[in-house]
C-alpha cells in the first residue's frame, strides 16, 4: 500500500492574504490598544495611563446613553426588516421573468454607496424642496428632521427599512427556494393551511440564512455612521447620536485619542459579544435541526 505524500507548501499561498489582514486589520488595532493605555500631551509624548481611560468611560453618562440609543435604533431595524423582508420573499414570484425583474430590482437599493443615502434622504426629506417633506408639511403634519427627534427618527428607521430590507428578502428567497417541491405537495395533500406550511415548512428551512440576516443587519445597524451623520449629524441635540458618531466625534472633533481609543475597543467588544450570541444560536439551531 503506497503511503500518502503530505505537502504543507500550499499553506504559502495564504501568506498574502495573512499580510493583507496583518496591515488593514491587527496593525490599526494594536494601536488603538496602545492609545487606549497612554495618555499624550503632543509633540508625540505619551505617558502610561493604564485602565484610567476604561474607567472614565464607564463612568461616563454619554456613552450609556450613546448606547442605549444605538441598542434601541437596532431593536427597532430588526423589528421592522425581518418581518418585512420574509413578506416581500414570500410574495415574490417562483421562477420565470418576474423572478429574475424582481430580484434585480430588489437588488438596487444594495448597490446604491452610504454615504449616497443619506444625501438622497437629506433632500427628500427637506420641507422646502424635498418630496417627501413638502408632502407632509402640505398635509399639515410637523415633520422636520432638523428639529424634532421624532422626524429624524422616523426618518433613519424608514431609510435603512429601504436600504437593507432587500437583503433580508433576497436571503429569506433563498432559502424558500431550497425547500423541495414534495413538502408542498404532502402540504397540499394534507389540506394544511397557509400558516401550517409557513410555520412548519418554509420557517424550519428559512431560519439557517434568517439567522444570518439578523447577524449581519444587527451588525451594520450597530456600527451606522454615515447616514445618520449626513441625515442628521446626530442632531436634533444628541437624539441620533449613536456610538459611532459619539467616538468620531471624541476621537477627532476633540481630539481626546486616549478616551476614544478605549471607548472604540469597549464599542468592538459589545458587538463582538452580541455576534457570538447569535452565532451560539444560529449553531445550536443547526444541530437541532440535523437531530
Amino acid at each position: 500500500m503506497q503511503e500518502k505524500t503530505v505537502n504543507h507548501k500550499a499553506w504559502f499561498l495564504v501568506l498574502p492574504v495573512l499580510a493583507l489582514v496583518a496591515f488593514s486589520a491587527v496593525i490599526p488595532l494594536m494601536t488603538v490598544v496602545n492609545y487606549s493605555v497612554q495618555d499624550s500631551f503632543g509633540n508625540n509624548q505619551f505617558f502610561w495611563a493604564g485602565l484610567e481611560w476604561f474607567r472614565e468611560m464607564l463612568s461616563e453618562e454619554r456613552m450609556w446613553n450613546a448606547l442605549g440609543r444605538q441598542m434601541a435604533f437596532s431593536a427597532i431595524i430588526l423589528a421592522i426588516e425581518v418581518p418585512l423582508g420574509i413578506f416581500v420573499a414570500l410574495n415574490m414570484p417562483k421562477s420565470g421573468f418576474w423572478a429574475s425583474f424582481c430580484l434585480v430590482v430588489m437588488s438596487l437599493p444594495l448597490l446604491v454607496p452610504w454615504n449616497v443615502v443619506g444625501t438622497i434622504w437629506q433632500i427628500f426629506g427637506r420641507v422646502d424642496i424635498g418630496l417627501l417633506g413638502y408632502t407632509l408639511d402640505a398635509l399639515g403634519v410637523n415633520y422636520n428632521y432638523t428639529q424634532d427627534f421624532i422626524s429624524a427618527w422616523a426618518t433613519l428607521i424608514v431609510m435603512d427599512v429601504w436600504h437593507w430590507t432587500s437583503l433580508v428578502a433576497l436571503l429569506a428567497y433563498a432559502g424558500l427556494q431550497s425547500i423541495p417541491d414534495a413538502y408542498y405537495q404532502a402540504a397540499k395533500i394534507d389540506q394544511a393551511s397557509r400558516w401550517k406550511v409557513f410555520r412548519y415548512i418554509e420557517l424550519p428551512k428559512m431560519m439557517g440564512v434568517l439567522m444570518i440576516a439578523i447577524l449581519l443587519r444587527f451588525m451594520d445597524s450597530f456600527m451606522i455612521y454615515t447616514e445618520p451623520f449626513v441625515v442628521t449629524g446626530g442632531g436634533p441635540g444628541n437624539a441620533t447620536t449613536f456610538l459611532s458618531i459619539d467616538l468620531v466625534k471624541m476621537a477627532l472633533g476633540q481630539f481626546d485619542l486616549g478616551p476614544a481609543a478605549a471607548f472604540s475597543i469597549m464599542y468592538f467588544l459589545v458587538i463582538l459579544a452580541i455576534s457570538w450570541v447569535f452565532y451560539t444560536v444560529m449553531t445550536n439551531l443547526d444541530k437541532r435541526e440535523g437531530k
